[in-house]
């Protein structure tokens, strides 16, 4: 369940504080999901996995950059292990999309 990290998102709402907060939590998600596709290739916790994939898409929305060793991990063993899952690839092409703008850090 999401509701801490929704109920700490709302009291940061209009503080500075709350990209670093959305970064660390796009980083957490990312890390979850390379966990739990690394632990359980047989997709078996696909309705916590789906929505992992569901807020990391709108993390990547709302902050549009990502640590580049944690987008690696995230790619590579989902690739590998959820290359069929639909969600997993929409929430992949939304993130590819996102970070390889010309404008992009990860594009360079």
């Amino acid at each position: 369940s999401w509701a801490v990290a929704d109920a700490i998102s709302r009291v940061l709402e209009n503080s500075e504080e709350l990209h670093s907060w959305r970064r660390r939590l796009l980083s957490v998600c990312m890390k979850g999901l390379v966990a739990m596709y690394s632990s359980s290739k047989d997709e078996s916790k696909q309705k916590v996995e789906r929505s992992m994939l569901l807020r990391l898409e709108e993390l990547l929305c709302m902050v549009g950059e990502v640590d580049p060793d944690d987008w690696y991990s995230f790619v590579k063993t989902g690739l590998k292990h959820r290359y069929r899952d639909e969600t997993f690839l929409k929430v992949l092409n939304v993130g590819i999309q996102l970070l390889y703008k010309k404008e992009s850090s990860l594009s360079q």
